[in-house]
């Protein structure tokens, strides 16, 4: 048995190593090695030696390499990086840092238990060829700073001697070992969370417990609480919160009514989808003498019945948006605010913060007023309600809603003529039965009443940043939480730009905002209608930096908006209820809050934004392949929408669900993948699919478990 080394014995240990690397002239050493010239041979044990290695490295005081020896990291400084990993696929993950342009190519093997998601310091020592223009850094992760998750969801698969629960998140690539023991009260082919409880440095798959059991495999709450668990999202309100919001009154006082411009006789409707329950905008209008209009956008006044820093108010900036799944909606706030209270449904007084905008028949601004309002919904709309009397030329409110159309074409149009970015995503909807099961699939198509609405929540949300923006508070701007969006990155657009001219189009290269909004407006309208419209429109899309939310007053490059926030949605959104707090504490003359504490909340805003949207998309993915799986053998035409170097990707034009068709299956020929010019190529008849190209395909197979649609090509 081996000898137990005293605290003070591991003290002496630490001193004789730093020490030795800090006086050596020779960089690496094995661990032999260092037993050795230290002498430490006879004062301590290989294994305490490894122990206060393993120490020092975690400390970012040594480095070991990936050949088992170690060095010091004093002279190495500018090759360690800080970063998150983006695991790739199996073979490979890229480290990627804020501080830096450049990824770091790691294989797997170098990851050293390091998953996607966990910020991770990478020692940068070669580099990857990648193409023949460009060479990727080549590194191996060093020491694992954060981790990101230790709780996964997956199915368990249960034999007599042991049990693996295999992750549903596709970017992980072990199974979790369980022993029996620690299965509770799982069964075989069950969706659990485990929870790892070992990650060992040399085996293969960490070791973990069973701590949930959320149902069986395939069942649609299952799934669905599958998909919530995965992305962090809670099933449940705490009882002290919901507590909470069951102790505020739904009766608004004579004294509040005073304090507020009053709406109630205005002319007032909401209009919402069809399953919506929450309705936080409305909009009133009626024309006035002068023969401008008085157009009302009047928001649900949240932050009146949320006070800050109450349970009420930490719960939502906890959660800081509400999670829209395809058959179920994770809200920010409880039913009692967000389905009663706050909701402005018809026929009834509700209290909202309104912009109020006076706009002459040219949907010119002439005026504009902010304030706490009361109004009175005479009617709830659907979009199809609405599009219908449009279509039709009659139906209630014909008038106001004919008005307000006509203003919202004419506000889009100066949009896109002052650059404001035509690429839309194509959503899709389902028809799903009692029990949750789509009964089919259909894009969404966005007409007039959709547009309607988007048009007044972008102007009074643009107004309300440029507002705020321009009061003068002292020597410096007010804070304020804006949406920022950036312009496309050089790279990005050149890839764009290379893919385009395939097809005939251009796309102009230069660094004037300008210039790249006009142009890629160019191309919108070149591609309308053809082939290639849908696969130039997502690349476009993907070239677009991500929206933000932060307190630095940049410009919105997709809205071309100097200024713009979020104003609209309190009910569903935190950024909007910090909005509506800012916008009362500076109508009321205050000054400037703290920033820092206001930057912080817009960057947890922004990430959980990000991770609805993750949850959203894994939602509709797996209705997609539920969908699908009805439909083995029947033959759909797609577009190629990716090429990767396993096969490429195709959307089946009638569902819009994506599959991969992989180039082991490809029968004829042996295809290699040619990803830098989105293209696979048969090697002997030179056959090429390239991105864009439209192909006939059926499933092979449709994998719930990994949300996967595995494609065969039908020639």
């Amino acid at each position: 048995m081996a000898k137990k080394i005293s605290r003070q014995g591991q003290n002496f240990i630490r001193e004789k190593l730093i020490s030795f690397f800090n006086n050596s002239k020779k960089n690496e050493f094995s661990v032999k090695e260092i037993l050795k010239k230290t002498a430490l041979a006879r004062k301590a044990t290989k294994e305490a030696l490894i122990e206060e290695l393993t120490t020092l490295v975690r400390e970012g005081k040594l480095i070991r390499l990936k050949n088992g020896f170690y060095k010091s990291s004093a002279n190495t400084k500018a090759m360690i990086m800080t970063g998150t990993v983006d695991h790739v696929n199996p073979r490979f993950a890229y480290i990627l840092s804020d501080a830096s342009d450049t990824d770091v190519w790691v294989s797997t093997k170098d990851l050293h238990q390091a998953i996607n998601g966990d910020l991770v310091k990478v020692l940068i020592h070669t580099y990857k060829k990648k193409n023949k223009n460009k060479h990727k850094p080549e590194g191996e992760v060093i020491e694992i700073l954060e981790r990101k998750k230790t709780e996964f969801v997956g199915k368990i698969e249960i034999t007599d001697r042991f049990a693996f629960v295999i992750p549903d998140n596709k970017k992980i690539y072990f199974d979790i070992f369980i022993p029996l023991s620690k299965t509770g009260k799982a069964k075989h082919g069950q969706k659990v969370i485990a929870k790892v409880t070992q990650w060992p440095v040399h085996e293969k798959n960490p070791e973990g417990e069973v701590i949930s059991v959320l149902g069986n495999a395939g069942d649609n709450d299952t799934e669905m609480h599958s998909i919530m668990a995965e992305f962090g999202l809670p099933f449940h309100f705490p009882p002290k919160v919901v507590k909470a919001a069951e102790k505020i009154s739904d009766r608004i006082t004579e004294e509040e009514i005073r304090k507020r411009r009053d709406f109630r006789n205005v002319t007032t409707f909401t209009i919402d989808p069809i399953d919506a329950k929450d309705f936080d905008d409305a909009l009133s209008v009626r024309q006035l003498d002068n023969g401008n209009y008085e157009i009302g956008i009047h928001i649900a006044d949240v932050t009146h019945y949320v006070n800050p820093d109450s349970e009420l108010d930490r719960e939502a900036y906890r959660r800081a948006t509400s999670v829209y799944l395809v058959d179920r909606v994770v809200p920010m706030l409880p039913e009692k605010l967000s389905n009663h209270l706050c909701s402005l449904r018809p026929h009834e007084d509700k209290l909202t913060f309104s912009v109020v905008l006076e706009i002459d028949p040219h949907a010119k601004v002439i005026s504009q007023w902010f304030g706490k309002t009361i109004i009175h919904s005479d009617r709830r709309f659907t979009y199809e309600e609405v599009q219908q009397i449009l279509e039709e030329g009659r139906g209630e409110f014909y008038h106001e809603l004919h008005t307000l159309n006509e203003l919202a074409k004419k506000l889009r149009t100066e949009r896109f003529k002052n650059g404001s970015i035509s690429f839309e995503t194509i959503e899709v909807k389902f028809q799903l039965d009692e029990k949750g099961k789509p009964l089919a699939v259909y894009p969404k198509i966005r007409k007039d009443a959709h547009k309607l609405i988007e048009e007044f929540m972008l102007l009074a949300n643009k107004t309300v940043a440029e507002f705020i923006y321009g009061i003068k508070k002292g020597k410096s701007k007010n804070t304020m939480v804006y949406r920022t969006h950036d312009a496309p990155s050089t790279e990005k657009l050149a890839s764009l730009a290379t893919f385009a001219k395939r097809f005939g189009h251009k796309v102009n290269l230069t660094e004037d905002t300008e210039t790249v909004a006009a142009s890629l407006n160019q191309l919108a309208d070149a591609v309308e209608g053809k082939p290639e419209q849908n696969v130039i429109q997502n690349l476009a899309i993907r070239a677009m930096a991500k929206a933000k939310y932060t307190t630095t007053p940049d410009m919105h490059f997709g809205l071309a908006f100097k200024h713009y926030t979020h104003f609209t949605s309190p009910i569903r959104r935190y950024p909007d209820m910090m909005v509506h707090r800012l916008l009362e504490h500076y109508l009321n003359g205050g000054k400037p809050p703290d920033k820092e504490e206001y930057e912080e909340k817009c960057e947890h805003s922004s990430e959980m934004e990000k991770l609805a949207a993750e949850a959203e998309r894994a939602s509709i993915k797996y209705k997609q392949v539920e969908f699908m799986q009805t439909a083995i053998d029947n033959i759909f035409e797609g577009i190629i929408s990716g090429i990767t170097e396993y096969g490429m990707f195709v959307e089946i034009i009638e569902t819009r669900c994506e599959g991969m068709v992989r180039l082991s299956d490809m029968d004829g020929d042996y295809y290699e993948a040619d990803v830098e010019n989105y293209r696979i190529v048969g090697k002997r008849t030179q056959k090429i699919y390239t991105l864009g190209d439209t192909v006939n395909v059926k499933v092979k197979k449709a994998d719930l478990g990994r949300r996967q649609l595995d494609l065969e090509l039908i020639k």
